[in-house]
């Protein structure tokens, strides 16, 4: 990447395929990004594979009796279709192949680089850290279907609380000790103990509401939860 600011966006799979492709979310998405590629801005985008990384390991688990490493390389699989899709809608904008190890990030003149998941025992958001210590940003937006991060599960628990704001210490209390593929939490632990590992801020917020992210992006008030 050149001198320009970089954004790192993890972009949960959730919202690329909640059912099907979520075209409008997408194009939405695509143009928001645009904009701010023309203020001088360069973006990282690591795909999730959302509900078509299940799909598919249950089906493998209906044919076979996989490991735990089979089903993360299927799930990475899924990523990195989803990883096209985004790379190939920003055309001539985006890096010319998605990235495969985010350790191999180079240099580039391209205004977006788009990537997937990497290697078994972690999510795509491992990944995102991973750059963001390459590159030295000190943030990474985790784009994801929920507003906030809740104190507990808030489809169990009717009396969950959103919190605005929390330190690593006490989010990580809140998520599964374990990586296991096709996890759907806030952020992958794995991600989480690296993050706090390099004081990294982490914004998770509902990425179908881009006016929020647009507000976020503009240093404007936004609804969302900053884990520091």
């Amino acid at each position: 990447m050149d001198n320009r600011e970089t954004i790192i966006i993890s972009l949960g799979g959730s919202l690329i395929i909640p059912d099907n492709i979520a075209v409008e979310f997408l194009k939405d998405f695509i143009s928001l990004i645009k904009d701010y590629i023309k203020k001088d801005f360069h973006f990282v985008i690591i795909t999730g594979g959302g509900k078509i990384c299940r799909v598919y390991n249950k089906a493998l688990g209906e044919i076979i009796s996989p490991t735990t490493e089979e089903l993360d390389w299927l799930g990475i699989a899924t990523t990195k279709l989803n990883a096209e899709l985004i790379r190939i809608s920003f055309g001539d904008l985006a890096n010319e192949e998605v990235l495969k190890d985010p350790n191999l990030i180079t240099k580039t003149h391209k205004s977006v680089i788009v990537g997937g998941g990497w290697r078994p025992g972690c999510s795509s958001d491992n990944d995102a850290v991973i750059i963001a210590e390459k590159l030295g940003a000190k943030k990474v937006i985790n784009l994801s279907n929920i507003d906030y991060v809740y104190d507990k599960d808030p489809r169990q628990n009717p009396d969950a609380k959103p919190l605005k704001e929390v330190s690593w210490e006490e989010f990580r209390s809140i998520l599964p000790k374990e990586w296991v593929p096709g996890l759907n939490s806030p952020f992958d632990p794995t991600a989480a103990v690296h993050a706090e590992r390099l004081g990294l801020h982490v914004v998770v917020m509902n990425g179908k509401n881009i006016e929020n992210l647009k507000n976020y992006l503009d240093g404007k008030e936004f609804i969302g939860t900053v884990i520091k």
